[in-house]
Formats: structure tokens, sequence, C-alpha cells
């Protein structure tokens, strides 16, 4: 078979002037990201989630339109998983170490999946092109207790026996783990485990999906949210943490980290899959207005948004 390309991109964070916060550079950043994906013609492309600034708060919803809208003007498929900043956080049963969040709050809800859903299709699913069966999931249900947790871990184990491609690939907006697969559950209480805690996976729930990346042979696995690259093996299986659009974060977590803006590019050819990061063209360093992370309402001021 001829050889043929993917692209897996994610955490865009597309914002709005209409908000209470906004930053043009990220809005840019995607804008030349999106012309360099163009330019390079891949089958696919994956979108790993964060697509949105605010989607997961109830009056941003228009978020989600506008991106999905900028989405299907790509001349080439895509396929979707949400992000935190698009239907919420992983579950949370009490507050966190820092107190400018509210972290019970910022839990991912059934409502916030189903608007996610309602534009882009099921939280989970999966399909073969070519050669390679692309399969994702909504990596904040698991732990969750909401509704739709029940069917995911239903689809995810039916996965076991799903007709098998020469390659798969599995694709979340969480890692699946921060340091290794036998890591601790982190204390969101104590302010150094804090963030290792807020990008992975918790146990149980992390040793029964790799048991199924296992079983479904999985080749390569990518995730977002990290805004770092960074590359681990486990049992033949390749974890690709990827690079951000928006902004880099967490650059001091490894030596091996790469925090540099962009996206990547997999060939599918004889010998297997092979990935290499495209850094963008260009980084925008236009300023914005608001705060950053997940501010409470009351550190939500609309008055000083660009447009009303």
């Amino acid at each position: 078979m001829k050889p043929w390309s993917f692209v897996f991109v994610a955490d865009i964070q597309v914002g709005s002037p209409r908000s209470f916060r906004y930053a043009p550079a990220w809005v840019e950043n995607w804008r030349t990201a999106r012309e360099q994906i163009i330019a390079l013609n891949p089958e696919v492309v994956l979108v790993g989630g964060d697509l949105t600034r605010d989607a997961w708060l109830d009056a941003h919803f228009y978020e989600l339109e506008a991106i999905k809208a900028d989405l299907d003007g790509l001349p080439m498929p895509y396929c979707v998983t949400p992000g935190n900043m698009d239907v919420g956080n992983k579950h949370a049963e009490r507050q966190g170490a820092f107190d400018n969040r509210d972290d019970v709050a910022n839990n991912m809800s059934s409502e916030r999946l189903q608007r996610f859903c309602s534009l882009f299709g099921p939280h989970c699913w999966s399909l073969v092109h070519k050669n390679v069966r692309f399969s994702a999931f909504t990596s904040m249900l698991p732990g969750s207790g909401l509704p739709e947790e029940a069917a995911f871990w239903a689809w995810m184990e039916a996965q076991r026996d799903a007709p098998r491609a020469e390659h798969h690939v599995w694709m979340s907006h969480y890692p699946l783990f921060i340091e290794a697969p036998d890591e601790p559950n982190w204390d969101m209480t104590k302010r150094e485990e804090y963030h290792a805690w807020y990008f992975g996976m918790d146990e149980p729930h992390r040793s029964r999906i790799l048991d199924i990346l296992r079983e479904t042979g999985a080749d390569l696995y990518l995730s977002g949210h990290v805004h770092c690259r960074k590359r681990y093996e486990v049992d033949g299986i390749v974890f690709d943490l990827g690079p951000a659009t928006c902004f880099s974060q967490w650059a001091d977590r490894w030596e091996d980290g790469d925090p540099a803006l962009g996206f990547m590019r997999y060939e599918v050819a004889e010998d297997g899959i092979h990935g290499a990061f495209v850094p963008l063209r260009e980084v925008s360093n236009a300023q914005g207005y608001g705060p950053g992370g997940h501010p409470k309402p009351e550190d939500r001021d609309y008055s000083i948004a660009w447009e009303k």
C-alpha cells in the first residue's frame, strides 16, 4: 500500500472576543496550524480535545458552534474527542490545593457532554481508514459516576471483539498516565501533586483501559491536555503526549519534554507508523485580556469583552 498520512492536533483553545477573556494569539496560532495542515494534505485530521477556550461554560456554547464551522471547512475529513475546556474537567469529589478554582463545580456534567455530542457525535467512536483503526473516547468519563460512564465501559469492553486492522490508533484528551502506568493516584489536595492529578487518569480505570489497549492491538495512543510533547513506550504501545497550538506549559516536568507549539504528522508505511513534530511556522504574540486557568464566577468580568 502506498504510504499515507494523518495529523494529530490538540489544545487549540479558540475563544471569542465576546468572552470575559480572550487570547487572540491562540486564534492566530490555530489559523497558522490550519494552513500548515491543509498544505500537508493528510487523509485524516484527528483533533484531540480543547477545541475551545470556554465551551464548558453554559453561556459559551457558541464557541463550539464556531469551531465546528471552522473544522467543517477543512478539505479533508476530521474526527474529534472532547477536552476539559469543551465539557468540563475529570471528576473531583473535593476541592484541590488551589483556591482560585472550584474543582467540584468544574467537573464534566451530562449536560456539558451532551451539548458537545449534539454537534460532534458520539463521545466514543471507532472507524477504519485503509489499514488503520482509529478509536477515541472521552477521558473525563472514567470515574465520573455520570450515567454515560456505564455506556462508555460497555463500549470499551466491546472493542476487545472489534475486527482488527493492521494498525490501531487510540485517542483521548487526557494522557493515560504522567510518569508510568503503575504510578500512584496523585493527591489533588497537595500543591506538589495537583497538576499531575489534573493532567492524568486514575486507577483502577487506568489499568482497565491499558488492558483493553493491549487486547485490541494498539500501536499508538495520542493525547493532549499537557501542552508539552513527550513520548513513552509501554508493552509495544507508543504513547505520544501531543503538543498544543495555543500555549505551552509543564516544560520543567521532564528533561526530554518539548513545549514547542505545533502538531504531529504521522505517516503510515509498510514498516509501521512514523510520527514527526511539525512546529508552527510562526507563533503569535497578540495581546488579549482576562484571567487564565479556571476562574470562579466572580472573576469573570464580561464588561471588558471586546465584542458585546
